[in-house]
């Protein structure tokens, strides 16, 4: 019934259904929920699937991941100013070749600045008009032995909107925000509703973990299973339709003044 529904009225739906799950555990008294055995949408009811991966996924056959209906994918393609990730370019062009529309990510290192970031991030992805928006990790790793910096709110805030203002004017596309419950509690609660945040939810659905933060992508497991690619992967799903997410990759589209874009490199290519 809900494979009928077109449009906006679907991402209505299941947000509405999942504001009402939410409610009902709230209320649950002693045990039995008021609302029954209702329950909000699993990732299973979004059409829209993908995937995220690094160097840790190995040998990835795109063509046996495109027809397991994965319909994209973003790939690791660095970390801090000067790591890359090993496999990011032989996937960054299989994937494509595959027609699994892909992207970028960098993970963000609380020790180099956001300009030396942005800077390394560019210097490794190619711009493609046709790769989906760049997406910046932020996640916090205490157990780091080489950076115990512990940014503030204010700092990170300031240190975040300096690398996506950069990586927006050179690829002219609007940055996705990648957050994880613990980092989105501590720092970014009410913060950059400007930008598409996709969230790592693996325990429950975003609403429970994320209350009313609105969200577009979904990182809903870690031990997911693809054809085409050997062991665990992580899983997502995009928040709305086939029509919805086309409009979403047409929307992050900014218009950047000509003077203002850095001159682009030419694409890597890989055989």
């Amino acid at each position: 019934m809900a494979a009928t529904l077109e449009g906006g009225f679907v991402r209505g739906a299941l947000r509405a259904a999942s504001r009402i799950a939410a409610i009902a555990a709230a209320l649950t008294v002693a045990g039995c929920a008021l609302f029954g055995e209702f329950e909000p949408p699993g990732p299973e009811d979004y059409p829209v699937q993908g995937i995220d991966v690094s160097k840790y996924q190995g040998e990835i056959d795109w063509n046996t991941v495109k027809q397991a209906n994965i319909q994209f994918a973003w790939i690791k393609a660095t970390e801090g100013g000067d790591h890359s990730d090993s496999k990011f370019t032989q996937n960054w062009y299989a994937a494509q070749a595959a027609g699994v529309r892909r992207g970028a990510y960098h993970f963000y290192y609380f020790c180099r600045t956001p300009e030396e970031q942005a800077a390394w991030f560019i210097q490794n992805v190619p711009y493609d008009p046709q790769a989906l928006p760049p997406v910046l990790d932020m996640e916090w790793y205490h157990d780091s032995k080489n950076c115990k910096r512990i940014p503030t709110r204010a700092e990170i805030h300031q240190e975040m909107r300096t690398f996506l203002n950069i990586v927006e004017r050179y690829y002219g596309k609007r940055p996705v925000i990648y957050v994880t419950v613990d980092f989105h509690r501590d720092r970014l609660v009410g913060a950059f509703t400007d930008y598409p945040i996709w969230v790592r939810s693996v325990a429950g659905h975003p609403v429970i973990r994320y209350g009313d933060r609105d969200w577009t992508f979904w990182q809903y497991t870690a031990t997911g299973r693809v054809p085409g690619i050997k062991g665990n992967v992580d899983r997502n799903t995009f928040d709305g339709n086939q029509r919805e997410f086309m409009k979403f990759l047409k929307d992050s589209q900014v218009d950047v003044p000509t003077s203002s874009i850095p001159q682009r490199t030419a694409p890597m290519s890989w055989q």
